[in-house]
């Protein structure tokens, strides 16, 4: 069954918002950002994931290492990338 490309792209637009919106969840602070960062973390956090699976488990050598995760993955994801843009932001220390 061949899904079509609006169809795909709803889907990963909502298991962005919800691997976002998960990973704002699990990680503790406050995070000042509205549904559609919430929504860019979690499509990044899909990429990041799926990076992981392919490097972790060798798997769709086909398709190339950056590609699209399942949710889990994707949750998984968007806890790193929220961590490493509060590292980079500086979040957490003192500013003077």
């Amino acid at each position: 069954m061949e899904v079509p490309v609006i169809g795909a792209l709803i889907v990963f637009l909502v298991v962005g918002l919800v691997a976002g919106f998960l990973a704002r969840a699990i990680v503790p602070g406050r995070d000042p950002m509205g549904v559609v960062g919430t929504l860019v973390l979690g499509l990044v956090g899909s990429f990041i994931g799926g990076f992981l699976g392919y490097v972790i488990f060798g798997k769709d050598l086909d398709e190339g290492a950056f590609q699209p995760s399942g949710l889990i993955g994707s949750v998984i994801g968007a806890v790193i990338a929220l961590l490493v843009y509060r590292a980079a932001n500086g979040r957490g220390r003192a500013r003077i």
